[in-house]
């Protein structure tokens, strides 16, 4: 198990978790230990993701860096978009989805890295995504004032629906049958079925990051100290605890033997690790934690398990139509077919494989050649 984050300052941190065996009377011992620091960006880290192979970061330096973690090595560098890297999900392990502001999402093909295809998504930037567990649909947020759903399986748009806002932030549940959208401080759960709004969750602060627990559980943090859970259904809080010194930017949350996992980064420099209790509204217990000394900015825990059953999307399909199809209206809101451009046929995997530095110490940053493959 490894906590990876990412900074301002442009630095990669690594902490591998040793589990140790209970003592009377005392619980599991965790304990974080600081594996590599890794310096490949010119920009602020923005963006982390992770498979049971690979960890790829995205940043305001326009690029995407992959990290082999069971070799732990630097994998290389994909340099296909045009502005700062806003959104980066895995599906399985065949293939990775990004988006940026240049408004556009890609299709990465892991096995290659090669970019299968790519949409011009969104009028203004790409602010999130969130991929469907059952990895046929996609669902995204823009500075357009849009939530978008794309097809995958046919690798085009399908819905388009106007909300009156901003969104930052969109995810499925874990089983896909709902889904919420994050406007500054509040959260609109959305059923699948009706795609219409059931409720609405109100948060202290504007909402930087949040994170399915269960179906119906969700945690939720913004620009304070504290993480609130609440229940998408009855739309109560059920607990909120103090997290951290500073406002919480990113959480992340899994499951193994035992444990119910909580991960959370801050400014502070602290990522902090907490098991949660099955009864959500006792507050969490603190399992670990390590300090950086960097103001953190985004997180993910690689897992080093087989990724046994896991899903991946379907193959990209050709290219649509060259005229956009109009679907029936929703009421109030526009909901159309958009055409999407060309397959990407190239290859934007560039650099040399590189050793992340062992220890706490950040890497100078070194220039390099880049080479583009085919």
């Amino acid at each position: 198990m490894e906590l990876v984050a990412g900074s301002y300052e442009q630095v990669l941190f690594g902490f591998t978790v040793q589990r140790g065996p209970a003592k009377s009377g005392h619980q599991e011992t965790w304990t974080p230990v600081a594996d590599f620091t890794h310096h490949s960006h010119t920009a602020s880290l923005s963006v982390l993701a992770s498979n049971s192979r690979y960890v790829v970061s995205g940043s305001k330096d326009e690029t995407i860096h992959i990290y082999d973690m069971k070799r732990k090595v630097e994998h290389g560098a994909l340099v296909h978009h045009a502005g700062t890297v806003t959104c980066l999900k895995f599906h399985g392990n065949q293939h990775l989805i990004s988006g940026a502001e240049d408004g556009h999402i890609c299709i990465w093909d892991v096995k290659r890295w090669k970019c299968l295809k790519t949409f011009k998504a969104h009028r203004g930037h790409v602010t999130f995504l969130s991929i469907h567990p059952s990895g046929k649909l996609a669902l995204s947020v823009g500075t357009d004032k849009t939530l978008r759903t794309w097809n995958l399986i046919e690798g085009r748009s399908a819905f388009i629906k106007n909300i009156k806002e901003n969104a930052h932030i969109v995810e499925w549940s874990p089983s896909g049958g709902k889904y919420i959208v994050v406007v500054q401080n509040k959260v609109d759960v959305y059923r699948l079925g009706t795609a219409s709004v059931s409720g609405t969750i109100t948060n202290g602060k504007r909402i930087s990051s949040v994170t399915f627990l269960s179906d119906s559980v969700l945690a939720v943090a913004g620009d304070e100290e504290v993480v609130r859970i609440f229940d998408c259904d009855s739309l109560e809080c059920l607990c909120e605890f103090r997290a951290h010194e500073n406002r919480v930017k990113d959480m992340v949350s899994f499951e193994v033997p035992d444990h119910h996992v909580l991960v959370t980064a801050s400014n502070d420099g602290f990522i902090k690790m907490w098991t949660l209790p099955q009864d959500k509204k006792v507050p969490p217990s603190l399992l670990c934690e390590a300090k950086t000394g960097a103001r953190l900015t985004c997180l993910t825990v690689w897992l080093d398990r087989a990724a046994n059953g896991m899903a991946s999307l379907p193959p990209a399909a050709e290219p649509c139509p060259d005229q956009p199809k109009t679907i029936e209206k929703e009421s109030g809101d526009t909901v159309q077919e958009e055409t999407s451009e060309p397959n990407s046929e190239k290859s934007d995997v560039s650099g040399d494989s590189k050793q992340p530095t062992k220890g706490n110490s950040p890497v100078t940053a070194k220039k390099r050649k880049m080479a583009t493959m085919s």
